[in-house]
């Protein structure tokens, strides 16, 4: 197991000891292969649904399971981690059972169409893309606390960047599976009588078994802290008192969650207006598709682009990852943070006038470092103003920034389309850039935490 390796310079006994980086490392292993198939999901979901049936003016709707499970699940499993002790640790349990559901729901997901002797295949298809989301969130939301638990503050820039880096590879990874797999020679269009790709059925496949190798490598190699030692390192004094329910913390949510949020809002509104339009956006838009054609071969190429795109995105979101730490040190949080928002916002906005696929690689730089920057700094931010106690429990309210933007963009997306888009998906896209911005400008001016 990877134990924490404590440096002469760790202060007193009630410091948490530094850590080397494989032990860092070890600790979000597991976050990579999680977000293979998430970027699985965020890449094919839409084009699942519309080959299966969905209307297309109304596709918005399907994306409201996952901010929806999100929205539920995280507080829940982030109070109970946080009560929680077992041979295996205390957030590693969730981490697992999680991903072991993760990875079952990827298998069955693709395959919507061979259950419609039991179910509409569009409405299994929502299903599992529900258990998906909702286990998804089981085992993203311990990964946060445990950086939290384990990693000192000294060392908490690099830690969350770590975790970054791994969230942005595994996205790699995630979005180039059927680009690859079509290479290979793996039919990139439904076989007669089929209506999802072989490459995207194969690559669902393929996610769910790294999704689970990756967590149990975390499981295995992170020895979390027990609870007496934990209290030792987080000066945590032994009480009766029942712990707070959750009224009594959202009554005393730290003031810089509440600063958070807003550039949250704004960020997260226009990630989920990306990852909704963007196959149906550039497959108009570049690839000439009819906005109702969805098993045509052109518009799985369109398909297989979108996953071109989110690992260009990623590489770019994995190597501006390790430059945030010494950046952050350098300029401040804040700073950095406001700068990639901005980035990503440019790319998004950009997209509007890309007339060939070649170019909608170069926008995806800047959205590549917003989206590091997304999921690396809140955390380092709030995480210093975070009770020890009730970390996860805070970590899972906190959850409600990412999700309540997301769920009013999933309710409101079809009626931006219809009513000011006039039906085109590429212009959502334009929308989704101008959010980004209004995050870059919140993250600069509403954020007073210190760095």
């Amino acid at each position: 197991m990877a134990a924490p390796v404590a440096s002469s310079s760790s202060g007193s006994s009630s410091l948490k000891p530094m850590l080397n980086f494989w032990s860092i490392w070890n600790i979000s292993f597991g976050f990579l292969g999680v977000q293979i198939g998430y970027d699985l999901q965020n890449a094919n979901i839409s084009s699942i649904f519309l080959a299966n049936g969905a209307d297309p003016h109304s596709i918005n709707w399907f994306w409201l399971a996952a901010p929806l499970a999100g929205f539920i699940v995280q507080p829940i499993v982030g109070m109970s981690s946080d009560k929680t002790w077992t041979r295996l640790g205390r957030r590693v349990p969730f981490i697992l059972g999680g991903a072991i559901v993760s990875a079952l729901a990827m298998f069955f997901m693709p395959n919507s169409e061979n259950f419609a002797q039991y179910l509409p295949p569009l409405f299994f298809g929502a299903s599992m893309f529900l258990l998906m989301d909702m286990s998804f969130n089981v085992t993203m939301q311990p990964f946060r606390g445990l950086v939290s638990d384990m990693v000192p503050e000294v060392q908490r820039n690099k830690g969350f960047a770590i975790q970054s880096f791994l969230i942005s590879l595994g996205a790699v990874l995630g979005g180039l599976l059927p680009y690859i797999l079509d290479i290979l020679g793996v039919p990139n269009k439904p076989i007669e009588g089929g209506k999802v790709a072989p490459t995207v059925i194969w690559s669902f496949y393929i996610g769910g078994t790294v999704l689970l190798l990756s967590v149990l490598w975390t499981a295995i190699r992170t020895k979390e802290y027990p609870p007496d030692i934990y209290a030792t390192y987080n000066s945590i004094e032994k009480d009766s008192a029942p712990p707070p329910n959750f009224l009594s913390l959202l009554k005393n949510v730290p003031n810089v969650m509440l600063q958070l949020s807003v550039t949250q809002f704004f960020s997260w509104f226009a990630l989920i207006l990306m990852w909704t339009y963007t196959t149906q956006g550039i497959a108009n838009s570049v690839w000439g598709c009819s906005t109702t054609d969805f098993t045509s071969e052109s518009f799985n190429d369109a398909r297989n682009w979108t996953g071109v795109m989110g690992a260009t995105r990623n590489i770019s979101a994995a190597l501006f990852a390790l430059a945030i730490t010494p950046l952050a040190n350098k300029f401040g949080r804040r700073n950095i943070y406001s700068f990639a928002l901005a980035a990503g916002g440019v790319g998004l906005f950009s997209m509007l006038y890309c007339e060939t696929k070649t170019a909608l690689l170069f926008t995806t730089i800047g959205v590549g470092i917003a989206w590091a920057a997304i999921l690396a700094l809140p955390y380092a931010i709030l995480s210093k103003s975070l009770p020890a106690k009730q970390t996860g429990a805070y970590m899972g309210i906190f959850n409600f920034t990412i999700t309540i933007p997301q769920i009013i963009a999933a309710a409101t997306g079809g009626f931006f389309l219809q009513k000011f888009f006039d039906g085109s998906p590429i212009l959502m896209l334009g929308l989704a850039g101008a959010s980004m911005l209004i995050a870059g400008v919140m993250a600069r001016v509403v954020i007073k935490a210190k760095d």
